[in-house]
């Protein structure tokens, strides 16, 4: 989970880079800005949309193919919100034949995107301003959130009703993609995680304790310096998985620094991203039928 530990952790990784380093660095970051597109990429069509919640109204994107209908995707971002980065993953998964809608998980306080250019989670003035969102994102405002975003999908023509959704989750998001499969069990068949955190607690809510209430098979891509604050998470997660029968292929990915997917992000991977998001492909290959 993203906290000021990570925050710390990555601003150690990128003083410890070099000038030409972080030169190559932030320029694939730049050019990743410009994803490729996938092989036979559909062609998509996406909107602004607002969903209307337990809670109040959602401000969110969803995008897909511009014909057919298709097994729908439910995207949680992580703490920097809904912004054009996820926009644009959200383009690049529609242009691979899925309906995905990418929500604002923090419309009880703000509307997307709430951070000015420059401004990241890195910063202690972002962290506090971000910390209040965070509180009243609570497991069961969560799960409110969940039903009524995958009622959503469903309701739209673009999405296949007889094929699983999934749903994905990077930073915070990752405990609310377990949250969201338990929610909606009966729809959700597959979950991917990114560089997700919080999983395990001692508390009766604890994430893991929902996977037997889920119907999902899962893929859980863990960043390195998360493995190396928490090591002993992905074996509980690994046990649970297999306690529940519920298929999950839980890796570290190596050399990786918390938030190395999104590609706006500094400590953007690549290569690993690219690694992970082709698993999370070959995930919802095999589970959403």
């Amino acid at each position: 989970m993203c906290d000021e530990h990570t925050a710390d952790d990555n601003a150690i990784f990128l003083a410890g880079v070099s000038r030409r380093q972080f030169g190559a660095m932030t320029g694939a970051a730049g050019l990743a800005m410009l994803l490729p597109a996938p092989a036979n990429a559909a062609a998509i069509a996406g909107r602004d949309v607002t969903i209307t919640t337990a809670d109040g109204k959602a401000d969110a994107y969803f995008v897909a193919p511009a014909t057919g209908r298709h097994p729908g995707v439910l995207v949680w971002p992580d703490v920097m919100g809904l912004r054009p980065a996820f926009r644009q993953m959200a383009d690049r998964l529609a242009q691979s034949g899925y309906a995905v809608l990418v929500v604002n998980q923090f419309y009880r306080s703000t509307r997307s995107p709430f951070l000015a250019p420059g401004e990241s989670y890195d910063q202690p003035a972002v962290r506090a301003r971000i910390a209040p969102f965070r509180e009243a994102l609570t497991p069961d405002a969560t799960v409110r959130d969940a039903k009524a975003f995958a009622a959503f999908i469903d309701a739209q023509p673009q999405v296949d009703r007889k094929r699983g959704m999934a749903t994905t989750g990077y930073c915070m998001g990752g405990p609310m993609v377990l949250r969201t499969a338990a929610a909606v069990s009966n729809r959700i068949r597959a979950g991917a995680t990114f560089h997700g955190g919080g999983f395990v607690t001692d508390t009766p809510d604890s994430p893991h304790l929902l996977i037997p209430k889920t119907q999902a098979q899962y893929l859980i891509a863990i960043a390195a310096n998360d493995d190396a604050r928490a090591p002993t998470e992905k074996d509980t997660l690994r046990t649970a998985f297999a306690t529940a029968r519920r298929p999950a292929e839980i890796e570290v990915y190596a050399g990786t620094m918390h938030g190395w997917c999104p590609p706006d992000s500094k400590v953007y991977d690549p290569v690993q991203a690219d690694k992970a998001w082709g698993r999370m492909l070959a995930l919802f290959g095999r589970a959403l039928v």
